[in-house]
Formats: C-alpha cells, structure tokens, sequence
C-alpha cells in the first residue's frame, strides 16, 4: 500500500480540452499511471489536481500520458496559469480565424445544396469546398478522434469527427458511383452542406463557449487587477521607482494619494485614508497612522505616507485570496463528480444509440432507408455532444465564488457553496463573532465623588494597569487616556495572581483587581456600591475594584459590545427560517445578556472547546444541517464539525483554515449573503442541468427518427449542430446570470 505521507500534490493548467468528455479522458489516463493516487480534472478552469508519489512518477511523465490522448499539460505551476491564458488567447484567436474561413466556404455549399443542386458539376463544387472545411481548418477532430481511438476512449471530437466523416464519405460515395443508386431506382442524395455546417456550427459554438467562460473568471482579473505593477522605494539618495516583485520585507516605501498599496505592511510616517474595501466590503475609507496595518490592493485616498514592506509577494493577503479563489474555483462540488460520471460514459451510449438507430432504420426504413438511417445516425452523433452536461455545474461554481469574492466573502471550495444552501441551523461563538472581542469601560463608579475629578487618583489607577498583564486592563487604560491624565511615579508594582496588582505612591499602597483583591486590601463596599455592582454583574459586565489599603475607591464595569450588524445579522438569518444557536465558555450571567442583545433565543453558556464540537453533532444527529460561526482556536474543533464553517477575517490563522468559508470583513451580515449566494448557485445549477439533461432525452430520441412513421418528420443534421452549440452558450449564460443578484 503507497505511504500516503510522501505524496505530493500539484495543481497543472491542461490545454486542449474541449468538452466534458475531454476532461473525463484526461482524468482517466493521469489516475492509469502508476504512482498516481488520485486525479481531479475540471473542464471550466481548465485544471488538473493531482495526487502522486514523487517516488514513482514525475511530473513530465503525466505530461507525456497526457500528450499520448491528445492534450497537453503546463508543468511551470508559478507562472503556468498565465502560460495557459497566453496559450487559450492564441488558440482562440486561430479558432476564430479557423471558422471565419470555413464559414465562407461553407455558405456556397449550403447556398447550392440547399437552392441550386440542379447545376452542372453541384457535387463536385460542394465537395472541393466541403474538404478544406472538414480537413484542413476541421482537422482537429479528427487527429483527436483518432488519439482517443488509440487509447480506447471517445469523447466529443469522436462524435464530431464520425458524424461528420460518414456524412463526407457516403457523399463522395454517391458523387462519384451515383449509378449505385440510379440501378436500385434510388436518388442518390449528397450531405456535404450537412457535414460543413456542423463543423461551422460547432466551431462557433466553441468561440461563443470560450468567450462567455472567459467571463465566468473576472472575479479572478479584476482581483489580480488589484496589484500594481511598479512602487516608490525610498533609498539613501532618494525615491526610486522599482518592480512590486523586486520589493523586499523591510524596505520603506512611499504611497502617493491615489495609488494602490503594493505590498502588505505598516504605516510609518505620514497618515491618510484607505479605501479597503476589496478586503472588508465595507465602503467608508480607514483612517491609517503610524503603527497601523495597511494590505496590497487596497487603494489609498488623499494624503501619502510612508510604510515598511512586511509581507511580499505570495504572502500578501491579496495573494493569499486570488489563490484561495482560484483554488475554490478549481475544486469540484459533489454533483459535479456524478456528472463527470455520466459523461464518461455518456459517449459510448450515444455510439451505441447511433449504431442501433442505424440498425433499425435498416430494418424498417423503406425506400430511402440506408441514405435516411444514415443521416439520423450523424445526427444523434451531432446533437448528443455532452459539452452543456461538462459545464452546468462548473460555469455556475466560478461564477458564485468570484461573486463571493467581490463581496468579502472566500469560499474555500465548490462543496461548501452547494452545502450552503441546505443549512437549517446556524450556532454562533460570541466573542469576537457576535461582541466586538475588545472589552471596553462601559463605566465607572466611585464610593466618594469628589475622587472622580481627582487627577492623582487617576494617574495611580492609570499606571497600575499599564503595567498589568491582565487582558482588561487595556480597557482601563484607554479609558482613563481619553481624559488626558498623566500617568503617576508608582513604586513596589506587584502583580498578586489570580487577584490583580498592588503599587505604593506617595507611602500609601493601592490595589486593582477582580473582588479577590478586596480581602487583600481590607476593603469593605459601602451598600450603596453592592447594589451597583449588582447591577454591573446583571448586566453581563466584568467588574475591577480600585482600593486603598484603608477603602474602596471606585469599581469599574468592563463589557464586550456587541458589534453593530450582529442583530440585524441575527434577524436576517431568522428570517430566512434558520435556527440561530450561540455557544460560548463565558458564564450564564453574560451569555444571557449577549443572546438578549442579539435577539438570539437559544444559547449555552460554560461550554469547553471539545463540548463545543458535540454541540455540533447532537445537532446533526438531531437530522439538521449546522453552520458554525467562529474566530477563535477554540471554535477550530467545531468548526471541523459542522456541516459548513465559517472563520472571521479578523480570527485566527487556525480558525480561518479550517473553516470552508471566510468572512474578510468579520461582519456576521455577510453570512445571511453567503447563504443566498450558495441557494443561488445551487439553484443556478440545478437549471443548468436540468437544460442540459433534457436536450439530450429530447433531442436525441428526435435525432433518431422517433417522430418519423407519425408525421414524416427527421431533424436535419444542420440544425441539430446549431442546436448542440446553442445549449453550451445558454447554459455558461445562465450562469452569468449570477452575477446580476443582490445579495443584500
């Protein structure tokens, strides 16, 4: 059995495919090779996922497998998308020049079969002009057929190149033995303008098919977009302008007003505004100043500053999101894996149901049979080309993560999108998902009030907690800044564990602290302060006692605010018929006080990260599907869980990796969005493929002759590639479609 340890995976760009089919073969002849553990090919984005053992096989060895078929692989995996882009412009450009040509050949041809087959030599005209358009700028079929017929496989081009070639063959037949016929007192009918048009028809149908997919990853351009191409670096001897991938981190650079910020890093001199929201979605500019954090893509507004590189290159968060957006694109939902099924064996079905409908013609066909069981036979090959099946659910997937990206919202891969739209219940971790995650002072009471004007007093209170290690204490210390006060010369500073600090100013000795502290000072709170700190505690706030060694001076109430959006957040998801559940380790009292504030009518409270992650599974055992919300290490377990996860932008590095799927802003708005982006795309799927499906149970049966013996009726050949064209352009337009909703 392989290590499983020692595999390594890699991401190719594949050039030459052309249809759902084409995918299939590339994906069964890459997983025929030794030392491949698995293979995942998507036909939208034009990538392969592979799985091997460095060990057993190279990457220029899958190359070469893949070259055998008839298709290619980019190996240079830094550059190779670009490559590929470089590559599909060229070849789109030479497609187009390809059906431009044999358009115009092709219209005489249908001009005489259609209107002036009476004239001398029309056989012979038809078939000079048909053979370039078949054999020259058609070739391509054909020299993919025949690979694939190498190989034992058939896809699209084989359907093609064989409906085509019979159609040719049974022409150049009857142009040059029409006597054959004559003898059985038979007309002998030519389909050269059949065979050309298809060819036309389906060449067209593939330019309008790359052109509208180049649309679908616009979510991608406009994002790469973002970066910009050359930066002011500041030297010793002045500004110097330089590459953005010649940036270093630590290199001091100058953003002038209305640039874009190349690299991510920290402001240093100078302060403006920045428009981010290509990170958060949210529209108002950020106030930048020294000290603060400023990320690539994101566009400066009137004043320049100066900042140091930190992260470059790949690192940037911008980097990190076009790479996490083209990976999603490039992953498959769980339905696109049953459709990938169907069309690798939907080809031979379809040479079989030819095979057959030739048969019975044959059979029962009448006067006309071999002429007529012929073209219905090229037919069914033509108008079952399996290209709108490949690209029902992948058009839609990019199209729905890229409009998640154009709103702040990373969609890790295609499954968490189409899982999305199945969530019933929604569980929340409160802080720093629904509360702010920064506790602030919400109050301060002191026992005599003359103390709360008293400078002194402040800069002791002020000084202690700065040098506390004690989380809230940062609060205390915005706070009493707000006012102006100096800090005082404390002495003897002691941090007393689990209790809060003590200092000495001025020979007397002063304690801060939780209610612990009170014993430690000797501290008695008058009644009229116990019903306050009642009241603190009801409320859910966190109360810090400022003693002397002979009195209470003050207590001072420290809360966690709730953010803005996460009640309308809460409603939203409501009203939407989803169960809103919050979970938090913190106690009874502030849970209950959160839920109330949010509107959240269910919620558990002392919950340990490992209890946190059954909550999810009782859940599912319960038969519902779970969204969970967190942004913390301790949420990471949970969020593995559930059914679907999402990370705050602003969480932690684990929370975010695990999770299927990031909101950059942290706002809980974005997950009511995210919601009715995945039921839109599944939506927009399920269209798709329902489009698809009944073409083909329709029109194959229509292809065949099925209407025949009713009413006379058989589906020209010509149509029927007019009609195979059109079903892959509606459907990568119906997915284009998605980007015209509002989420809001």
């Amino acid at each position: 059995m392989s290590d499983l340890t020692k595999l390594q995976t890699i991401s190719l760009p594949v050039l030459g495919m052309t249809c759902a089919g084409c995918a299939s073969s590339v994906q069964s002849m890459i997983e025929a090779q030794q030392g491949v553990q698995s293979a995942e090919v998507n036909y939208a984005t034009q990538q392969v996922k592979v799985s091997y053992e460095p060990g057993k096989i190279t990457p220029e060895q899958i190359q070469a497998a893949v070259q055998s078929v008839g298709y290619d692989l980019i190996l240079d995996e830094l550059n190779g998308k670009e490559k590929q882009e470089e590559v599909q412009q060229q070849n789109y450009s030479a497609l187009k020049t390809r059906t431009i040509l044999a358009g115009i050949l092709t219209l005489p041809v249908v001009i005489i079969g259609m209107l002036l087959m009476d004239i001398p030599y029309a056989n012979y005209y038809m078939l000079a002009l048909t053979t370039p358009v078949l054999f020259v700028f058609g070739k391509n079929f054909f020299i993919n057929a025949y690979k694939q017929a190498q190989h034992g496989r058939a896809n699209m081009d084989s359907l093609v190149a064989l409906s085509t070639g019979i159609s040719y063959l049974f022409s150049v037949f009857n142009t040059f033995f029409p006597e054959f016929w004559h003898s059985k007192g038979i007309h002998p009918h030519v389909y050269y303008e059949a065979a050309a048009v298809v060819i036309v028809f389906i060449m067209l149908g593939k330019l309008l098919e790359e052109n509208a997919k180049s649309n679908t990853s616009s979510a991608i351009k406009k994002l790469i977009g973002l970066q910009p191409k050359t930066v002011m670096l500041i030297t010793e001897t002045g500004e110097q302008e330089i590459a953005v991938s010649a940036v270093k981190a630590g290199d001091r650079l100058l953003v002038k007003p209305g640039d874009k910020i190349p690299v991510d890093g920290m402001l240093d001199e100078g302060r403006s505004y920045v428009d981010e929201s290509m990170i958060s979605g949210e529209p108002v500019a950020v106030l930048k100043e020294s000290g603060d954090k400023v990320f690539a893509g994101t566009i400066n507004q009137k004043g320049s500053f100066k900042f140091i590189a930190e992260k470059v290159g790949s690192e940037t968060l911008l980097a990190q999101i076009i790479k996490l957006v083209q990976d999603a694109q490039g992953s498959k939902a769980p339905v696109q894996k049953l459709v990938d099924k169907i069309a690798g064996i939907f080809v031979p079905i379809v040479l079989f149901i030819a095979v057959c409908t030739l048969g019975v013609w044959l059979l029962f066909g009448g006067d006309y049979k071999l002429s007529q069981g012929l073209m219905a036979m090229v037919t069914v090959l033509v108008i079952a080309c399996p290209c709108a099946l490949g690209l029902a659910t992948p058009t839609a997937i990019m199209v729905g993560i890229g409009k998640g990206a154009e709103h702040g919202m990373l969609i890790k891969d295609a499954e968490a999108l189409e899982s999305g739209y199945k969530v019933n219940t929604v569980i929340l971790d409160k802080t720093g998902t629904i509360t702010e995650g920064k506790p602030l002072v919400t109050g301060i009471e002191w026992v005599n009030r003359e103390h709360a004007s008293d400078e002194q007093l402040l800069g002791v209170f002020l000084a202690m907690e700065q040098q506390s290690e004690h989380p809230l204490a940062e609060a205390v210390v915005s706070y009493i800044k707000t006012m102006d006060i100096r800090t005082a010369a404390i002495t003897d500073f002691k941090s007393l564990t689990g209790k809060g600090v003590e200092a000495v100013f001025n020979g007397e000795t002063y304690f801060a602290g939780s209610h612990k502290i009170l014993t430690q000072a000797h501290g008695e709170l008058p009644e009229n302060i116990k019903a306050v700190v009642h009241e603190f505690q009801q409320s859910a706030k966190t109360v810090i006692y400022f003693t002397s060694s002979k009195q209470v001076l003050a207590v001072v109430a420290i809360a966690d605010q709730i953010k803005p959006g996460s009640k309308q957040a809460v409603e939203e998801l409501q009203a939407q018929g989803i169960t809103v559940y919050m979970v938090t380790g913190d106690n009874v009292f502030t849970a209950a006080a959160i839920a109330k504030q949010a509107g959240i009518l269910n919620y558990k409270a002392d919950v340990l990260p490992a209890e946190k992650a059954e909550f999810v599974k009782s859940l599912q055992q319960e038969g519902k599907i779970v969204a969970m919300i967190g942004d913390g290490i301790n949420d990471s377990q949970a969020l593995a869980q559930a059914d679907l996860s999402i990370a705050m932008g602003k969480g932690s590095d684990i929370a975010i990796d695990v999770a299927k799927l990031t909101l950059i802003s942290s706002d809980l708005r974005q997950v009511s969005k995210a919601l009715k982006l995945s039921q839109a795309t599944v939506r927009t799927i399920r269209q798709n493929l329902f489009w698809a499906f009944i073409y083909n149970l329709i029109g194959i049966p229509l292809a065949a002759g099925i209407l025949y013996p009713l009413n006379g009726f058989l589906l020209n050949p010509m149509i029927a590639g007019a009609a195979m064209a059109l079903s892959s352009v509606s459907v990568v337009g119906n997915s284009l479609r998605l980007k015209l909703i509002k989420l809001n």
